[in-house]
């Protein structure tokens, strides 16, 4: 089944006469269980896609589905549910709120859903998985980068969202944070079933996805899996496929 389907996907900017395409007929398809990456140049159009999956940009043609639902076609109104109930969101900036402790940042999304039942039960549910149990009772302020997310990460998936999206999460946390983080997500999704998609310039974190989408000046590239090669054989391909985008690895 198809988590996420994007069909003929096009954003244009500016105006007749004056329009950059940030984005030009992409289409692809994201299944249950998969863990997708995306890379591409600065201006290439990644961070524009992934606006429009989440609904914070209105692509100017084609369609994005969500478990077989057209978001492009929705209200208002019903795009604030579907924000709610259906996405997860985890930025780079983590996007905590300090006033509150990690226990309660967690509960925050099921607040905002309106969740009833054992809210507290889930958060620790959670907490366990991603080994954060221990700083429940503390603020923001008080816990590393790398810690900060997975309490991200605990926020976004406490509500069992449809699809989960990463927006260069790994862009504010040192070398080892980053690893344990992207161990997170392939926790998240071996374990959870979590449908991850992830923008990121880094071809060391890309390859702990399943798969990973390339994306040049607006258009889809290439597309590489993983298969049953080791993370070094897939981190290799992946470069490779860097080299023929025409950028080095700082740029992608």
């Amino acid at each position: 089944m198809d988590i996420l389907s994007v069909t003929n996907l096009s954003k244009n900017y500016g105006f007749a006469g004056n329009t950059t395409k940030a984005l030009d007929d992409v289409s692809f398809h994201v299944k249950e269980k998969e863990f997708v990456a995306i890379m591409g140049a600065s201006g290439s159009g990644k961070t524009t896609l992934l606006n429009c999956i989440s609904t914070i940009d209105t692509p100017t043609g084609g369609n994005v589905l969500v478990e077989g639902v057209d978001i492009t076609k929705l209200s208002r109104k019903d795009v604030a549910h579907f924000r709610r109930e259906k996405l997860g969101f985890i930025f780079q900036d983590f996007n905590l709120l300090d006033s509150l402790n990690c226990e309660e940042n967690i509960a925050l999304a099921l607040s905002i859903s309106r969740e009833g039942g054992d809210v507290r039960g889930k958060v620790n549910e959670m907490a366990k998985l991603l080994n954060v149990e221990a700083i429940l009772n503390k603020f923001p302020y008080q816990i590393s980068g790398g810690e900060k997310q997975r309490i991200a990460c605990a926020r976004a998936m406490v509500k069992n969202p449809s699809l989960i999206l990463a927006d260069e999460p790994t862009g504010a946390l040192d070398s080892r944070s980053s690893r344990i983080l992207m161990e997170t997500f392939q926790t998240l999704n071996q374990k959870l079933g979590a449908v991850i998609f992830m923008v990121t310039h880094d071809a060391n974190m890309a390859s702990f996805a399943n798969r990973v989408l390339f994306i040049k000046d607006g258009k889809l590239f290439n597309e590489i899996y993983r298969g049953e090669g080791t993370q070094r054989v897939f981190y290799e391909r992946i470069l490779e496929v860097i080299g023929f985008l025409g950028g080095d690895l700082h740029d992608a």
